[in-house]
């Protein structure tokens, strides 16, 4: 008999092959694998929605998605918080974010934060222009983080973004029961300290369950994904309209005459700076292996 994800157990914790799951009415419980599993080398993530037999988890459910690292499935949505300062924002690094949820099938969230310090109208227009939601973080309005809430209302979602940003500050702000630990910006380095270690999900009072994954000082795509050269331009949406009229059909957008994405560059259709973190994410993808894949 089929078993549904709304019948299911989802795992929420994983430490060393001993899994935190909960049931679809919020029961609690800590199990480990069935062996067969481990025999097939199944990987387990948090996320995957499981069956339980006698307390061992003795199978998974198919997954709609999932991430490499840290190991998370079934994701709605996957959220990249901005700061506006302490650290600075990466266009680059964010560009590479918005590339992997669109090769995932997972909606992307740009959470902005630390406005009160500093300006974030040029990002605010630069992604309302390709259609990316975007909701802007002010702790001195309530009316902000309820839209934030309202986002993550019966979902799974992921925080992801640059050390410091404000991940488990945004959290603990989100839902005061979580008490996840934050840290203070490195004023050497300008970058926030690692508090968070491992992939969690909390779950949220108004429904759904949130990740706060651990941050980064740079970002590699291939820590969530691997993608290849020949898909990457699927990934940026703003190509769309233009790369079937490319002059030649295996066109990788980047120095070609005829190509009609760099024509949309040079027009201002394209932000020139979204077209620069493509460049710089082809010769990256150039470099991967078949082995990797």
């Amino acid at each position: 008999m089929a078993v549904h994800v709304q019948d299911a157990y989802i795992i929420i914790k994983s430490v060393r092959g001993l899994y935190t799951v909960a049931s679809p009415d919020g029961i609690i419980l800590e199990c480990s694998a069935r062996g067969v599993l481990r025999k097939k080398e199944q990987s387990l993530y948090v996320g995957d929605y499981v069956i339980l037999n006698n307390n061992i988890i003795s199978e998974v459910l198919p997954r709609k998605n999932e991430i490499i690292r840290p190991p998370l499935a079934n994701l709605d949505q996957l959220c990249f918080v901005v700061s506006m300062c302490e650290p600075q924002p990466n266009l680059r690094i964010l560009d590479k974010f918005l590339a992997v949820s669109s090769y995932k099938n997972i909606q992307p969230l740009l959470l902005l934060t630390k406005i009160d310090l500093a300006s974030c109208e040029e990002i605010y227009k630069l992604y309302q222009s390709i259609h990316v939601p975007i909701l802007l973080v002010d702790y001195q309005k309530p009316e902000s983080l309820e839209a934030v809430r309202l986002a993550f209302k019966n979902k799974i979602s992921a925080l992801t973004g640059n050390s410091g940003a404000g991940k488990s500050t945004l959290l603990n702000a989100l839902d005061k029961t979580l008490k996840i630990p934050t840290g203070e910006i490195s004023q050497k380095l300008g970058r926030g300290k690692h508090t968070t270690r491992h992939a969690q999900l909390y779950q949220l009072k108004n429904g759904g369950y949130i990740a706060d994954t651990a941050g980064f000082s740079t970002f590699d795509t291939m820590r969530y994904a691997m993608i290849r050269k020949e898909e990457l331009a699927n990934c940026f949406i703003e190509f769309a309209d233009y790369q079937e009229n490319c002059k030649f059909h295996d066109c990788s957008h980047t120095c070609e005459k005829g190509c009609a994405v760099l024509e949309a560059v040079k027009n201002n259709n394209i932000p020139k700076s979204r077209h620069e973190s493509y460049c710089a994410m082809y010769e990256e993808a150039k470099q991967i292996k078949e082995w990797q894949l």
